[in-house]
């Protein structure tokens, strides 16, 4: 009898030990959950930018592009010295991969001309952020650095003169009179008229405006900028700044005239330096 007493104490105690064990087991489960369940490891990892290399910044302008930028480069009759002109010089950088630059100077005998190129290759080292997201603000930053007139602004004078004139006729006699008093009192009024527009934007024709450009790479803008500096001669100095998926291309093309009195012609080298960049453009997405 005591037997049969015996042996069902023995099965409740194994019983229990088993639910112990169980309950044990499910506990240590649900404890390691978090972890494979763990929202940083399951989100995907931002995207990675185009580019991965970059090119070589002095290899990457044409000798025909030097050519129409550093008109003094053709009148170096020397053959050695001309094919260092188009060598440039390269910026100093510690990572290749990730930035380089190009500098080249040319006289000539009307001018002194400078021209920069610049690239850099952006990279998040934050898994939520893409590298083309991190260039995106580089690039902002820079933009909103610039301080570009508003495109409203810089198309109101012009629509204002436009409304004036029109609206009554002595208003359109009066600019008129304005400047050909000028310029019968003051022999160099034409160059002067031409420095003082170049130099005060909100004479300049609002397409040679600091601006935003469109149709070059993702998003990009020009700036120009006379000054005259330490010498008479007035320096002219055309920014254009491009954002291609995680690359950031910088060109800086300044020329300074021989003669004290020469303004360099805005026009030309905004399209100089717009039409450089668009090779730019090309070369990365070849």
């Amino acid at each position: 009898m005591q037997r049969k007493a015996y042996v069902p104490g023995i099965a409740a105690l194994l019983a229990a030990l088993l639910a112990g064990c169980t309950g044990g087991s499910g506990s240590n489960s649900r404890a390691a959950d978090p972890k494979p369940g763990d929202v940083s490891v399951n989100t995907p990892a931002a995207q990675p930018g185009k580019y991965r290399t970059l090119p070589e910044a002095c290899a990457a302008v044409s000798h025909d592009s030097l050519d129409s930028l550093l008109p003094g480069i053709k009148q170096i009759t020397d053959q050695d010295q001309r094919d260092t002109a188009y060598e440039g010089h390269a910026t100093l950088t510690y990572d290749t991969d990730r930035r380089v630059g190009c500098g080249w100077k040319v006289e000539s005998t009307d001018a002194t001309d400078h021209l920069g190129v610049d690239f850099e290759r952006v990279v998040s080292y934050d898994n939520t952020v893409s590298d083309d997201s991190r260039a995106e603000d580089i690039y902002a930053t820079e933009e909103t650095a610039a301080n570009l007139p508003e495109a409203s602004a810089s198309a109101t004078p012009s629509a204002t003169a436009s409304a004036t004139g029109s609206a009554t006729g002595s208003a359109t006699a009066t600019p008129s009179a304005t400047p050909s008093t000028s310029a019968s009192s003051t022999p160099s009024a034409s160059s002067t008229s031409s420095a003082s527009t170049s130099a005060d934007p909100s004479q300049t024709p609002a397409d040679l405006q600091p601006r935003k450009l469109s149709g070059l790479g993702d998003e990009a803008f020009l700036d120009d900028k006379l000054n005259s500096g330490s010498s008479t001669a007035q320096q002219r100095t055309v920014t254009v700044v491009f954002r291609t998926s995680n690359v950031i291309v910088r060109i800086e093309y300044a020329e300074q005239p021989t003669a004290s009195t020469g303004t360099p012609d805005s026009e030309e080298m905004q399209d100089k330096a717009r039409n450089l960049a668009q090779k730019l453009v090309d070369r990365l997405n070849d």
